[in-house]
């Protein structure tokens, strides 16, 4: 019977056109093909000119069709004689591929060392887009005939590939905003809130100087106590800089364990590792086009430095189990409550990785130094509180409130005095807002330690944790209703589970509060 070409092109292309989803297609194209031309498997790949590779794309067996996403790295000769039309046509046939050839190179890497093939370029408009290969193992498999067929399918190939490749790029190009979307709400509910109060007074100069600094891409160091609102200033130099548009991703370098350094900070390809399922980028990559704090720089291991320090002179990264670079454009914000000049010295921190971030260093006055700052804080932490516990109304500070708070020296800066806040909102029901729990506790602490010890006060969270404590057992282990602990304390039921959950007060059935 005479082989009709037409019906060929006809069923050919119905099945390679007939699915965005390239490999499920690729595999019905080669099951019908198979029949008529040797394969034991087709192939689509494309050449990357960025990587200087060959990049396998999809492939397809008897056991089906999967994306495999294999690179060959080309070398110069090799890439030459590939983008060369005298040495590498369009259509090839090659049924003994010589040794260390771009085709045999591509055998070995997809498992037949002895084989035949057919390879087509495909070109859209002129452009080329891509090959099909069809793999037939054992040596001389191919006739003319059969590279004659493969070369009427040029165009249902390239518009398959084509399709394929700008609807994973699509795809890829969504998953990664939603999962920016997801991330960066996540850091906003983190930084709900985040004013810098005292901008206008003991904070003048350091928010001059991050003014003079922001639109440039020169890499800044900020030193400050800890709860000085380092974390603020660095996200005031992004928002002031050219970049306010980009992501800001934070890394606390003291918080990430060093078996997991690597794949938080730089990311992983699915398969890297067990447990790896799937691609993940890492921080650094996140803040591509932005900026990015490297918060506690100081705590970073000497094996965590080493690396930084490369990705800061070379501005690329490697995903763990990727093997090709991913250049960068990122602007650097480090943060340390350490004396790295010290650290330097004592031989625990890089002295190069230290001159890398020492660009431009900002100070940040602890509290004690900017008591005039004290009454606007207060009051900001007033309104934020009041509003995260449900308030109503924002409480009114008593007479003389303040007088306590001026006085203390705040070894834990703005942070210590937001608690201080907090804790006198749960103490108030309603009456004009004190701090005499708070000067009860200086006093204490002045009376029992005259010479300054402050080991025998109690921390806010213990305070916090006695006084809901005690309006547990007034309510009976009872959170909501009219008796309940959060109507004693004038807060929400959630807020109220939130603080109890945080301070690893029991409730629920765990608990036992007298009933």
């Amino acid at each position: 019977m005479k082989f009709n070409e037409n019906q060929f092109f006809r069923e050919a292309t119905l099945r390679i056109c007939g699915s965005l989803d390239i490999e499920h297609a690729l595999w019905r194209s080669f099951m019908y093909m198979r029949d008529i031309i040797p394969a034991d498997r087709m192939t689509l790949s494309y050449y990357d000119r960025a990587q200087r590779a060959i990049v396998l794309y999809a492939s397809s067996t008897l056991e089906g069709g999967r994306n495999i996403g294999l690179k060959i790295p080309l070398v110069p000769e090799s890439e030459a004689s590939l983008l060369d039309p005298n040495q590498f046509p369009d259509a090839l046939m090659l049924n003994r591929p010589s040794h260390g050839s771009i085709a045999q190179q591509v055998l070995d890497a997809l498992g037949h060392p002895v084989a035949s093939m057919l390879t087509l370029r495909m070109r859209l408009d002129g452009e080329i887009q891509g090959n099909v290969m069809v793999i037939a193992n054992g040596r001389n498999r191919y006739s003319r005939a059969h590279l004659n067929l493969l070369e009427h399918l040029n165009d249902p190939f390239t518009v398959a590939l084509s399709n394929s490749r700008r609807y994973r790029e699509l795809s890829e190009i969504k998953d990664r905003l939603d999962d920016d979307n997801r991330y960066l709400h996540q850091e906003l509910r983190q930084m709900a809130g985040g004013a810098i109060v005292g901008a206008n007074g003991g904070l003048r100069k350091a928010m001059t100087m991050i003014r003079q600094v922001a639109p440039q891409t020169s890499p800044v160091l900020i030193f400050g106590e800890t709860g000085s609102g380092k974390e603020l200033f660095a996200r005031a130099v992004h928002d002031f800089s050219p970049r306010r548009d980009g992501p800001f991703i934070k890394v606390n370098c003291g918080a990430i364990p060093q078996s997991l350094m690597d794949s938080e900070l730089f990311g992983h390809e699915k398969g890297a590792f067990t447990g790896a399922t799937n691609r993940k980028r890492g921080r650094f990559e996140r803040a591509d086009g932005g900026t990015l704090l490297l918060d506690e720089v100081g705590e970073l291991t000497p094996e965590a430095q080493i690396r930084l320090l490369r990705v800061l002179q070379e501005k690329e990264i490697e995903r763990v189990g990727g093997t090709a670079p991913i250049n960068l454009n990122i602007r650097v914000v480090a943060a340390t409550h350490r004396n790295l000049e010290d650290m330097v010295k004592a031989g625990v921190f890089r002295q190069d990785l230290y001159y890398r971030l020492n660009v431009f260093p900002i100070h940040i006055p602890p509290l004690r130094s900017r008591k005039e700052d004290i009454e606007s804080l207060v009051r900001h932490f007033m309104e934020r509180k009041a509003l995260e516990m449900g308030r109503r109304l924002t409480p009114v500070l008593g007479p003389g409130a303040l007088d306590p708070l001026l006085q203390y020296e705040w070894p834990g800066n703005v942070r210590e005095l937001e608690h201080a806040v907090e804790r006198a909102l749960i103490l108030n029901e309603g009456e004009p807002l004190t701090f005499e729990a708070f000067k009860a506790s200086d006093a204490q602490g002045t009376e029992e330690n005259p010479a300054g010890d402050r080991s025998q006060l109690q921390t806010l969270d213990k305070a916090v944790s006695i006084h809901i404590s005690r309006a547990l057992i007034l309510s009976e282990g009872r959170v909501e209703g009219k008796s309940g602990a959060a109507r004693i304390l004038g807060i929400k039921p959630g807020t109220l589970r939130y603080r109890m959950k945080k301070l690893g007060i029991p409730f629920g059935r765990k608990a036992d509060w007298g009933r």
